[in-house]
C-alpha cells in the first residue's frame, strides 16, 4: 500500500471507490482546524462525509485546502453540521489592544478541489456560510468532472448573526467556483460581497445591507449530468410558469435559472434569495426531492433534516 503523503496544517483529502456495492474510502484525513468525519450509513455505493471545523468556526488567517477524488460509480455526499462560521478573531481570544484595521486583517481562505470520475456522483450540500462582524473570507471551489460524471453543487451565504444585530457587516465575501468538464471548463461563477464603499459619484454610498435587503440569505446551485435530470427537469417546468407571472410584491423567496451550456438544460445554475435562511432551506429541499433516489432516502433527511 502506498505511503500516505504528510498534510499541510489545515489540509484534508478524501479519496472514496466503489468496491462491488460498498463505498469505501482508501483516504480520509485532515489537519487542524479540519475535521473530516463519516458515519456509517446502508445505502449502497454512497458515502456521507461531514465537513466541520474545530472551536467552532475559522477565523482571520485560517487556510483550509481539501482536494476529493470520486472514483468511478461512487457516490459522494458532503454535508456540514450547523453554518460554516466565520470569524475576525477566534472567540474569547482578544486582539492587540492596538487593533489594526479589519479590512488589513488577512482573510480566511478556503481551497476545494473535486475530481469526479466516470459515472461518479458529488452532493455538495453543506449549511451555509456565515461570516460574523468585521470577517473577510475567501472560497474558492474547482470541480474536474468526467462526461458522464453527476455533481449537486450548493454554495450558499447568510447576512450574518441578525439575533446580536450583525447584518450585513462582515468586510469581505468572497467565493468562486468554476466547473470543468472533460477538462473543458463550462461554468466560472464569482460572487463578490464587500463593504467598502464603490467610488460610483454622483450616486450617493450604499451599505451592503442596505443593498442586499430585504433578503438576509443567498444561494447558488449548480445541477450538472444525468443523476440530476429529474430535479432541472421539474425546475425548468416551474421557472417557465413563474416567468409569465406578474408580483405585486417580492415574494419571501425569489430564484432563477438560467442553463449553463448552450446545447439545452442539461447543465443548470439557479440563483435563490430569501427573507430568512429556513425559507431558502425549505425551497431547496423541495427543489432537490428527487435526489434522495440517488442517495438514499436516510441521507436526504440528513441534507434537510
Amino acid at each position: 500500500m502506498p505511503a500516505i503523503s504528510k498534510i499541510r496544517a489545515g489540509g484534508g483529502r478524501i479519496s472514496l471507490s466503489c468496491h462491488g456495492s460498498a463505498a469505501v474510502f482508501s483516504e480520509l484525513s485532515s489537519t487542524y482546524p479540519l475535521k473530516l468525519l463519516s458515519p456509517r450509513i446502508a445505502e449502497d455505493g454512497v458515502a456521507v462525509v461531514y465537513i466541520l471545523t474545530y472551536g467552532g468556526g475559522l477565523v482571520s488567517g485560517d487556510q483550509v485546502n481539501l482536494s476529493v477524488d470520486i472514483g468511478e460509480k461512487a457516490k459522494l455526499v458532503l454535508l456540514s453540521q450547523g453554518s460554516t462560521k466565520v470569524f475576525k478573531t477566534r472567540p474569547g481570544h482578544r486582539l492587540a489592544s492596538v487593533q489594526p484595521d479589519p479590512h488589513h486583517l488577512p482573510p480566511t481562505t478556503q481551497i476545494m478541489t473535486f475530481v469526479v470520475n466516470l459515472n461518479a456522483s458529488l452532493f455538495l450540500l453543506p449549511d451555509p456560510v456565515t461570516c460574523f462582524r468585521s470577517a473577510s473570507y475567501n472560497q474558492i471551489q474547482t470541480f474536474h468532472l468526467m462526461a458522464d460524471a453527476s455533481a449537486v453543487i450548493l454554495d450558499w451565504v447568510t447576512s450574518g448573526r441578525r439575533s446580536l444585530g450583525e447584518e450585513w457587516v462582515f468586510s469581505r465575501y468572497y467565493s468562486v467556483n468554476e466547473i470543468l468538464v472533460d477538462g473543458k471548463r463550462i461554468a466560472k461563477d464569482a460572487m463578490l460581497l464587500d463593504d467598502s464603499q464603490v467610488d460610483a459619484k454622483p450616486l450617493p454610498e450604499r451599505a451592503l445591507a442596505e443593498r442586499l435587503r430585504p433578503y438576509s440569505c443567498y444561494a447558488t446551485l449548480f445541477l450538472v449530468g444525468s443523476q440530476v435530470q429529474a430535479v432541472i427537469t421539474e425546475l425548468v417546468r416551474r421557472y417557465q410558469t413563474i416567468s409569465v407571472m406578474k408580483m405585486k410584491s417580492p415574494d419571501k423567496v425569489i430564484w432563477s435559472l438560467s442553463p449553463i451550456t448552450g446545447n439545452g438544460y442539461t447543465s443548470v445554475i439557479v440563483r435563490v434569495a430569501g427573507e430568512e435562511t429556513e425559507d431558502v432551506k425549505g425551497w431547496l429541499g423541495e427543489a432537490l426531492e428527487p435526489v434522495r433516489h440517488c442517495i438514499g432516502k436516510d441521507v436526504y433527511r440528513q441534507v434537510f433534516r
